[in-house]
């Protein structure tokens, strides 16, 4: 066995190379591999040759024309001992689109195109049926005025029978002349309205000629006998993303791993071995650019001693990850290349088209609670936990909520780790409603100067509930009070204005409460807290 690199290089041949009689037969060359990655894929053929002794140049294919040239990489394996690749290229040529019969996706105009092109045959071959006739009735004629001129000369005399056939003749001319004449003047208008639809098809719907392309591959052996040719080679337009289906049934949850797989490469990938890779193999890697960053101190104003400027924002408490992209956004992969394997041979039309590729499936156990948080939305949703069950990370990419009564909405799953704990929102509780109130009170004391800002937030709950509902509701209300970053700004929870008390209060200043809705139950949820600053802060 001898396996030998490639070299490679692009040629560009006019489309009457490709059907030269004297061109070598094309050899299938199909995919039976794909590596798909985050905005291309890697393809890998294999065929099966029989090598003659010495230099031999074949063609396999036909390939994709968008095959990325120094990227061609081809070896042979199981050959004749010294089997060599010299030299492998792609040929490519524009070929047009054969004459195909209307379907009913075509528009009406290409399909009276069609009708006016059947037509014209039609009157065509009529005509020149017509003309056939013609011409074998002139040459009845000169055969019989040439009967009656050698029996004139012999003395043999039939004017009624020769009067009779030239009549007949004459008759037959005029009426196919006659017939003619209106064949070809249906035809002339035929003409006429077939080239203002072609027209009219040239501006609207023009179909460029078709760019094909096959691999010339010349390989020395120094014997005859059977090998195994291996090619592989870069193409664009191919890109897959992760998608899940999860199905919510009884304390379980479900876990559907599928890859969404999009090809326009030109050809077809049937029955292949998929494999998808998060590698990003046109991203340049480099160490960042070190630059200066300089801290300066300085004194402060009179003014600014005098007085403190404070601001009122709101940050979004997020996990560290990369920023959402609108539109169709990149593999998260959490800065590691993740590969998945498909566990079956895989068809992807190459159509443009999103096709579905299972994955994994797994099992696992599922905490679903229901949250409200007033402020943001006056909806209950259940919030499912669960651990990671595929037994690999969890890709960041939609999500397909299902459960006991079908399909019920869509998700974000965000990327999670293997073995880590992730959420997901199965919709909103219809029986629960919420809704919530806020009052502002404004106060400043007499010796210090502070400011008192007092906020009291009430939030009441009330359930619907089924005549054979017995059970309790917990619904966990979250609501939130300012974190100051200032110390001449303070913030204090009143715990006994509260009504009740929030089981918990975090660093970030959500306050939450766990709260049993009995059937038809109400409950009301008093928040109540104070910002002070002194007489120095102001923009409070």
């Amino acid at each position: 066995m001898n396996t030998s690199p490639a070299t490679s290089s692009e040629t560009t041949r006019p489309s009457s190379e490709t059907t030269d009689p004297s061109a070598p037969e094309l050899i299938p060359l199909p995919v039976t591999e794909v590596t798909c990655l985050e905005d291309r894929a890697h393809i890998a053929r294999t065929a099966a040759l029989q090598l003659a002794s010495g230099v031999q140049r074949l063609r396999l294919g036909p390939v994709s024309a968008l095959a990325v040239d120094r990227t061609l990489h081809a070896e042979l394996t199981g050959g004749p001992d010294g089997a060599t690749v010299l030299d492998v290229r792609v040929v490519r040529a524009w070929t047009p689109h054969d004459p195909e019969p209307p379907t009913d996706d075509d528009s009406p105009l290409r399909r009276r195109l069609h009708t006016l092109g059947e037509e014209r045959r039609t009157l065509e071959q009529r005509r020149d049926r017509l003309l056939a006739r013609l011409d074998l009735l002139s040459r009845l004629a000169a055969d019989l005025l040439r009967e009656i001129g050698e029996g004139a000369g012999f003395g043999e005399a039939e004017p009624e029978r020769w009067r009779a056939e030239l009549d007949r003749v004459d008759a037959e001319r005029a009426s196919h002349e006659d017939e003619l004449g209106s064949v070809e003047a249906g035809l002339g208008n035929l003409r006429v309205e077939l080239a203002s639809a072609q027209t009219a098809l040239d501006s609207t719907e023009e179909e460029p000629p078709e760019l094909a392309a096959h691999v010339e591959l010349t390989v020395r052996s120094p014997a005859a006998g059977p090998a195994e040719l291996r090619l592989g080679h870069l193409t664009p337009c191919a890109l897959w993303r992760p998608a899940y289906r999860a199905t919510l049934d009884d304390g379980e949850l479900t876990l559907r791993t599928d890859a969404m797989v999009w090809q326009r490469t030109g050809e077809d990938w049937t029955g292949v071995r998929l494999t998808l890779s998060t590698a990003r193999s046109s991203l340049a890697a480099g160490p960042p650019r070190l630059v200066e960053d300089r801290l300066t101190l300085r004194d402060r104003s009179a003014a600014e001693r005098r007085s403190v400027e404070i601001e009122l924002r709101e940050e979004d408490i997020t996990d560290v990850g990369p920023a959402q992209v609108p539109g169709l956004p990149g593999v998260d992969d959490g800065g590691e290349v993740r590969v998945l394997r498909a566990p079956a041979p895989a068809s992807v039309p190459g159509e443009g088209r999103a096709h579905r590729v299972p994955l994994t499936t797994a099992v696992s156990p599922a905490q679903s609670e229901y949250v409200c948080a007033p402020e943001l939305s006056a909806l209950v949703t259940e919030v499912v936990r669960f651990t990671g069950p595929a037994g690999h990370a969890l890709l960041a990419g939609p999500v397909e909520l299902v459960r006991g009564s079908g399909f019920i909405g869509r998700a974000t799953l965000g990327f999670t780790a293997p073995g880590a704990t992730q959420e997901l929102t199965f919709g909103s509780a219809d029986t629960c409603r919420v809704t919530r109130e806020a009052e502002e009170s404004r106060s400043t004391t007499g010796l210090t100067q502070r400011t008192v800002v007092t906020r009291t937030v009430r939030v009441h709950l009330s359930r619907f509930s089924a005549p054979d509902e017995t059970d309790d509701q917990v619904i966990a209300v979250r609501e939130r009070i300012p974190v100051s970053e200032v110390s001449d700004v303070e913030v204090r929870l009143r715990k006994e204005s509260c009504s009740p008390a929030p089981d918990s209060l975090d660093a970030e200043g959500i306050a939450r409460w766990d709260i049993a809705l009995p059937p038809g139950g109400r409950r009301t949820v008093t928040l109540v807290y104070e910002v002070s600053a002194s007489a120095k802060v102001s923009g409070l």
